[in-house]
């Protein structure tokens, strides 16, 4: 007997969650800037520090009861998928532009979207395909269209992109089909977890290891509650509530808001062309959330 097909009903609390978590992932580039320390410490920050939170906010709220039994073998791919995403983006940006970088890791959604199409039967609508391209058109004319592949620093960087570019897809499509029984906020924590072990062995091999000034701990605090807790766990939440075209359209304004940080925060001006680009992403998110949200609502009416 085939399974009940849960609802696929998009509600705006979803959307929501989409948004906050992106905002909020972009977020741990302005710490790195400020604090000045080595991208493997930041990581382990963000996300030993986020377990933590994470932690007193299951104790507190009274859902502890499921840390009580291990994760299973998804939760901790996926944990394992999020920390090798951060390696290699890290090692991405050591090699080549910054830029480069980003757009090679931007391509996860589209990837994760087109492969939930074809192992997931999570079909996409023609309009869907479009914003989906448009968005990414949006994105390279944020980056000015900016690629150079003519020096080997520049191969071996956009090499490492890539392997963010896949580990970041798998871990959208890991986090799409763990099992229906397990609480979000308690798998956030064992990915959390999990990403923090994987990536420790790495801070630690660094010169300075994970030391930092006292004037830091503030902004290290600040990548283990707002990138860390908050971003994951509501990310977490959004991959599981929202189709996969849905959710990494909307990842989008991740970039975006980096950029906005960029502008407001360091005075790093954006041309016109860039400022193209962030409009056209941001309209491709509100429409892909319009069409995800009338094709759901009639999948769930007509199922």
């Amino acid at each position: 007997m085939p399974l009940p097909t849960p609802s696929l009903t998009v509600a705006p609390s979803s959307l929501l969650l989409a948004v906050v978590a992106a905002v909020g992932m972009a977020t741990i580039g302005v710490i790195s800037r400020i604090t000045g320390l080595n991208a493997e410490s930041i990581t382990f920050y963000r996300l030993g520090l986020g377990a933590l939170f994470l932690l007193g906010y299951l104790l507190l709220t009274k859902r502890h009861a499921g840390l009580t039994t291990l994760p299973g073998r998804q939760v901790v791919i996926s944990g394992s998928l999020l920390a090798a995403f951060i390696l290699f983006y890290v090692q991405a940006m050591n090699y080549t532009q910054m830029a480069n970088a980003i757009l090679m890791v931007y391509l996860a959604p589209i990837v994760a979207a087109i492969a939930a199409h074809a192992l997931f039967n999570e079909r996409l609508a023609a309009a869907q395909v479009l914003l989906i391209g448009l968005a990414l058109f949006g994105f390279a004319m944020m980056q000015e269209f900016r690629l150079n592949l003519d020096d080997q620093q520049d191969v071996i960087g956009m090499s490492f992109g890539l392997a963010a570019m896949l580990a970041y897809s798998g871990f959208i499509l890991t986090n799409r089909r763990l099992p229906r029984h397990l609480d979000d906020r308690t798998c956030a924590f064992w990915q959390l977890a999990v990403g923090a072990l994987v990536i420790l062995p790495f801070a630690l091999w660094q010169q300075a290891g994970l030391t930092a000034s006292v004037w830091q701990v503030p902004w290290l605090l600040a990548a283990g509650l707002v990138p860390g807790f908050l971003a994951l766990l509501c990310a977490v939440m959004a991959i599981n509530r929202l189709p996969t075209a849905l959710y990494g359209t909307l990842a989008y304004c991740e970039p975006v808001a980096v950029v906005i940080f960029g502008w407001s925060l360091f005075g790093e001006a954006l041309s016109p062309l860039q400022l193209s680009g962030c409009g056209l992403v941001i309209a491709c998110g509100i429409a892909q959330a319009w069409v995800g949200g009338r094709g759901a609502t009639s999948s769930a009416t007509t199922g």
